[in-house]
């Protein structure tokens, strides 16, 4: 009996042991998030940073743009993506087994003529070459704004304005060289633009019906429902590294700047910028219905059925999350 009784005993701590070894790498689940290397991006990015803390692990992947993200959605190598809303709504079209979780930032987007141009308006566009990166939110209002002036558009010459469609890491270049007259440009690369003083200032095109498009965090279904508590510490993480952005402008600054530009941007580089794009938490059905509507409008996405906003946009996990964090 007494060696039984130790046999037990040793049973018992062997089995305590084990749980104990076990438990890091439950606290440690890793979540999979694909992210693009913009100013406004860099809340997304810092969740890596304070992921253990959170009892989780992120491996960050980097894109060039958001429908590069919904692919690799696809391909079932990520489960959480950001991007500008466009995207989102294309890979929902097709076929991308995606949700809307949150909105983490807005704007972001300003239409940039060559400063020796001295183009003030959309009407100034007329028999100009505009530059924007093909299918991205970009792309979008730059059409609302040249439909809402009433001139026709093309990536071939005959039209009003000519598209020439570029990366976005490309676009400054071609502004530079001349190579094109304006384009529609994310941040922080139109504040570049700006400052080193080869562009100068058209608009902002938050007048279309979309307003300032809010960029999207997207979960795939199967992440959203069937792992539901990691989900869940996912977004509060995310909703906590945003307060800390938001909060304490100064993280923000040197964790973008230093970490995801490398030093490659200036500090008034990154304070216009984020002035274009502030981070945020939140989307509605409604924004997202929207901008629908108008890339259905402008042919943007060449969507056979577009999605309807109420039917994948699902705040539930967000709302949960920032109610804990007590963040309004």
């Amino acid at each position: 009996m007494k060696l039984n009784s130790f046999g037990k005993v040793v049973a018992s701590a062997v089995l305590v042991m084990a749980g104990a070894a076990l438990m890091p790498a439950q606290a440690q689940e890793v979540v999979r998030l694909g992210n693009l290397k913009f100013a406004h991006y860099g809340a997304v990015s810092y969740i890596k940073e304070i992921a253990p803390k959170c009892g989780i692990k992120v491996e960050e992947h980097m894109f060039a743009k958001g429908l590069d993200v919904m692919q690799a959605i696809i391909a079932g190598e990520l489960d959480v993506g950001t991007t500008a809303s466009e995207a989102a709504i294309s890979g929902r079209a097709g076929g991308a087994p995606i949700v809307v979780v949150a909105g983490f930032a807005k704007g972001g987007a300003r239409l940039v003529g060559r400063a020796d141009l001295k183009l003030k308006s959309v009407k100034d566009l007329k028999g100009r070459k505009v530059g924007v990166t093909r299918g991205g939110i970009q792309e979008v209002l730059l059409l609302a704004e040249l439909q809402q002036a009433g001139l026709t558009v093309s990536d071939q010459p005959g039209k009003d304005v000519q598209l020439i469609f570029l990366a976005y890491a490309d676009l400054n270049q071609a502004l530079l060289g001349k190579n094109i007259d304006a384009m529609m440009q994310s941040e922080p690369q139109s504040s570049q633009a700006l400052n080193k003083g080869f562009g100068s200032e058209i608009l902002k095109p938050y007048d279309t019906p979309i307003g300032e498009p809010i960029r999207t965090m997207v979960m795939t279904e199967k992440f959203y429902k069937e792992r539901r508590p990691l989900a869940e510490k996912f977004m509060r993480c995310f909703v906590e590294a945003t307060k800390t952005f938001i909060d304490q402008p100064a993280v923000a600054e040197k964790y973008v700047r230093d970490v995801v530009f490398k030093g490659q941007i200036s500090s008034d580089d990154f304070q216009d910028a984020i002035s274009n794009s502030p981070y945020s938490y939140d989307i509605s059905p409604e924004h997202i219905q929207i901008t629908t509507d108008v890339m259905v409008k402008t042919g943007v996405g060449k969507m056979a059925k577009p999605p309807l906003a109420k039917d994948w946009v699902k705040t539930d996990l967000l709302d949960a999350a920032k109610k804990s964090l007590n963040v309004k």
